[in-house]
């Protein structure tokens, strides 16, 4: 038998379910809106804070504003617009605090990063593949396969696992294999070796893929048929590779990363010295969450339409849409760089706004008065947390895409468009990028 719900606001008796009719006694939209904002920017904030918390780093005002934050968005509790964007903003707020705090925990554990170069493919040999995010993982199973003769690659966001010091002092961190999160199903099928899945984003396997033998997850991750590890113990995952042996190799390619915002603030100088003098007209952000739909080889086609005397900033899974493409160089003053400049995972984003906190701070300027372009990726919460912060910020002009998200009303994107100009990308990258152009 169905239960009755009762309505105080309708006065009416409900079987089944609540009122939902809006303008009846459902919520107003544009406060469901800003709930949903918030209480995706909180998950996000949740990851970054998950991160954190493994390394040691807790903040206890960031504990009590998500207890907060969440109460705000049960039913009944607020139906106020302009309180509700203010704890939108807030989040941003708190959310900076918690990068900030992740940042912080993988320096002081892993050391202060710095470029190195990559191997990417398989090379001879046993092997295992480390997704996701959690660089506490990978250093886990790095220590336990010390002696085992078994190499570790990286796939997806965990690419900047290498520019860690901390994580490179280990032989055995043989390099990186794949691309990003949406085409793993191909690539762990083609990988061979066991796999291990530390965080998001993780697919479910096909009917015809044949992985799922070999796939391992660790805490809250999972997929059906896969195999949970145990605490931090890696040892299945070691026998397992030992069991399936030599993988096949694949040709091997080079690239360099780990442009960490301590290497860039370290020659912020030369920058700004560069930008006054002419050598660097523009500087990109393009990156952020990845996704599959139509619409995103829009950020390809920006990156490649970017002019030669200016720098791409990258960071998050929605480098691999613009990474497999050569840029070029640039010269800052007697330094010479790679045009794209990877900055790390997107739990690397508190340093791309560092960096740009330090050009406004050199250049005597707000942020919205560089010549800075901001287009971002979305995809999940993490993203969207992110973007709670550049607001909270202030920072005026990005542009987000491949469109924007449902849950965002009208009402509540005009108040946005009017505040910050957020805008969703373009139809034409190329147009776009002489756009940003012909504004500086």
């Amino acid at each position: 038998m169905a239960c009755s719900m009762y309505c105080d606001q309708c006065e009416q008796t409900f079987r089944g379910s609540a009122c939902t009719e809006v303008g009846v006694c459902g919520k107003d939209p544009d406060v469901e809106s800003l709930q949903k904002i918030l209480f995706y920017g909180l998950k996000g904030m949740a990851a970054y804070k998950h991160h954190a918390r493994r390394l040691g780093k807790t903040d206890p005002e960031v504990e009590s504003f998500i207890e907060e934050a969440l109460f705000a968005t049960v039913t009944n509790v607020n139906f106020d617009p302009p309180s509700l964007l203010k704890l939108v903003l807030e989040c941003g707020r708190m959310n900076l605090r918690t990068m900030q705090l992740l940042n912080d925990g993988h320096v002081e554990t892993f050391g202060t990063p710095s470029p190195v170069e990559v191997s990417e493919g398989i090379q001879e040999g046993p092997g295992i593949l480390v997704t996701g995010h959690d660089l506490v993982d990978l250093r886990d199973l790095l220590e336990q396969a010390a002696a085992a003769g078994i190499h570790v690659y990286t796939h997806g966001e965990m690419l900047p696992a290498h520019m860690y010091p901390g994580l490179r002092k280990y032989p055995h961190l043989k390099g990186h294999y794949g691309d990003a999160w949406q085409k793993q199903r191909d690539e762990f099928e083609r990988f061979g070796g066991p796999i291990v899945a530390t965080t998001n984003c993780v697919q479910i396997p096909r009917q015809e893929n044949t992985y799922l033998d070999r796939f391992f997850s660790t805490r809250t991750t999972a997929i059906p048929g896969g195999r949970l590890i145990e605490g931090n113990d890696f040892g299945p995952v070691i026998r397992r590779a030992l069991e399936i042996g030599p993988l096949r190799p694949t040709p091997i390619r080079r690239s360099t990363i780990g442009f960490h915002y301590t290497t860039l603030l370290a020659v912020a100088d030369k920058v700004v010295a560069a930008v006054k003098a002419g050598q660097v007209r523009h500087v990109y952000l393009i990156g952020g969450c990845d996704g599959a739909e139509p619409g995103r080889n829009y950020f390809a086609h920006y990156a490649q339409n970017t002019p030669p005397d200016s720098l791409i900033l990258t960071l998050g899974c929605g480098k691999f849409r613009i990474r497999n493409h050569d840029y070029g160089t640039i010269r800052l003053g007697d330094l010479e760089v790679p045009r794209l400049l990877d900055m790390g995972q997107c739990n690397d984003a508190y340093g791309a706004i560092q960096v740009a906190l330090a050009l406004a701070e050199a250049f005597q300027c707000g942020v919205n008065d560089l010549p800075l372009t901001l287009v971002i990726s979305w995809f999940e919460q993490k993203a969207v947390a992110v973007l709670l912060t550049l607001l909270h910020l202030g920072v005026r002009g990005i542009r987000l895409g491949p469109a924007l998200p449902a849950f965002v009303t009208p009402n509540v994107l005009a108040m946005l468009q009017e505040h910050y100009d957020l805008q969703p990308i373009g139809q034409d990258a190329a147009a776009d990028v002489a756009r940003t152009l012909a504004a500086v």
